[in-house]
């Protein structure tokens, strides 16, 4: 009589069930850039909080005597940092101490001011990035964009409209063939377009310094002071809100800038081929697209996004004449922008408003709480170190790691292959 039994299995290995989609939402999201960029806005405040307390004169004088009455201390940390913070957000979004709605709004429309360039210029880089590219010119195109558009703004006469979107223009072409030059040169000679763009930073400055310095050229006529003629009513950007408010029609242009960046690189062939070529140049020559022409048409497309912010400049926020300062530091802070928005669009957008209200609420700091405004510039940096770290911050967070997961993968995968073939291996062993 004989029993049938039931076939064994190929190998003894038990297959482990799927992860619920709760989990794999949780990785996704624990694992995404995302939150990185969050992480490390949040990292960075907090180290900028220990700053703050170990340079308060109130903190200190309270640390000589911390083991007498150690409550002193954590009271005057608590004061030091709620109060910074505080006057930071009260300087960015909302002053609930002022009198009237329509003045405790004003912080954030300071904000979205010190945003308008900060997000065109940003656009600029991340587009850039995406192709493979750094852009680190933003100075010397600022500088060009504010030039070729306060040239048109104080030095020609024309209808109102029509005086704005020449000065427009003419901003952004300089600016694109500014920075065309950078990726012209890459395509057609293989230079680096970070030299050759930190190279153009100081020809520009130069030569606007020195077109600022001449009579008949930038200078005010007149004037022996190295700075252009007020900009004429004509082309400055009209406000948005009223006289009462700095936010101007610069803050539209950059919301449409987002869009049409987002559109190029999400729905068009273009930025299909952009993106190809900033994934693998080599893969997508083979695919048949001009990795040469996709560097220069880049770069043209960064440059005009990176004047724009030179043009919100000159005809939004400085429109009484400007002098080779005009860029304030935007051209490499744009990089900032663009790392912490993780070169999307939108991200972007969100970074330059983030980075905006710490410019419109250090100023408050400063004012409220004497706290150094150099502090804000130390939080900047630091967001920047911690998003060049994802390890660290899920390190600190304690949050799952892709790269271990993956490692761990791996290790499963060649110890049950290993166990696999000495299975196999046995009945082999028996028949000998």
């Amino acid at each position: 009589m004989s029993t049938s039994t039931a076939p064994a299995p190929a190998s003894g290995l038990q297959e482990t069930p799927p992860p619920s989609k709760w989990h794999e939402t949780f990785l996704r999201i624990t694992q995404g850039n995302a939150i990185i960029s969050v992480l490390a806005v949040v990292l960075a405040l907090i180290v900028g909080g220990i700053m703050i307390a170990a340079t308060d004169e109130d903190v200190q004088a309270a640390s000589g005597y911390f083991f007498a009455r150690p409550g002193d201390t954590l009271v005057a940390i608590w004061q030091a940092v709620s109060g910074a913070y505080v006057a930071l957000f009260q300087g960015s979004i909302y002053n609930f101490g002022a009198p009237t709605f329509a003045r405790a709004i004003r912080p954030l429309t300071e904000t979205l001011t010190f945003a308008t360039p900060l997000i065109a210029a940003g656009l600029g880089v991340a587009l850039a990035f995406r192709i493979g590219m750094f852009n680190i010119g933003g100075r010397g195109q600022m500088l060009m964009a504010s030039a070729a558009a306060g040239w048109v703004a104080f030095g020609l006469d024309l209808p109102w409209g029509i005086h704005m979107i020449v000065a427009l223009l003419a901003g952004l072409i300089a600016g694109a063939l500014w920075a065309g030059i950078a990726g012209l040169l890459k395509a057609r000679t293989g230079a680096h377009e970070v030299i050759v763009t930190i190279m153009l930073n100081y020809v520009a400055f130069y030569l606007i310094s020195w077109m600022l310095r001449t009579p008949g050229l930038l200078q005010a006529p007149g004037s022996s002071n190295p700075k252009t003629p007020a900009m004429k009513e004509t082309a400055v950007f009209f406000d948005l809100l009223g006289p009462q408010y700095n936010l101007h029609f610069g803050f539209i242009l950059v919301i449409g800038a987002t869009v049409l960046v987002w559109w190029i690189l999400t729905k068009s062939s273009l930025g299909f081929q952009f993106r190809a070529v900033g994934e693998n140049p080599n893969a997508a020559r083979v695919a048949g697209i001009d990795v040469k022409n996709m560097y220069v048409y880049g770069m043209l497309i960064s440059g005009a996004l990176v004047g724009l912010a030179g043009v919100n400049q000159v005809l939004g926020t400085i429109t009484t004449g400007f002098t080779a300062g005009i860029d304030a530091g935007i051209g490499f802070d744009a990089i900032t922008v663009a790392l912490l928005g993780r070169s999307t669009p939108w991200g972007t957008f969100a970074a330059g408003i983030l980075f905006g209200a710490f410019k419109a609420g250090g100023f408050a700091m400063q004012a409220g709480q004497q706290i150094p405004i150099e502090i804000v510039t130390v939080v900047q940096s630091l967001i920047v170190l911690f998003i060049a770290a994802p390890p660290l911050v899920r390190t600190i967070f304690f949050l799952p790691s892709p790269e271990r997961d993956r490692r761990r993968a791996e290790k499963a995968r060649k110890k049950a292959l290993k166990a696999e073939v000495a299975q196999d291996a046995e009945p082999q062993e028996v028949a000998k």
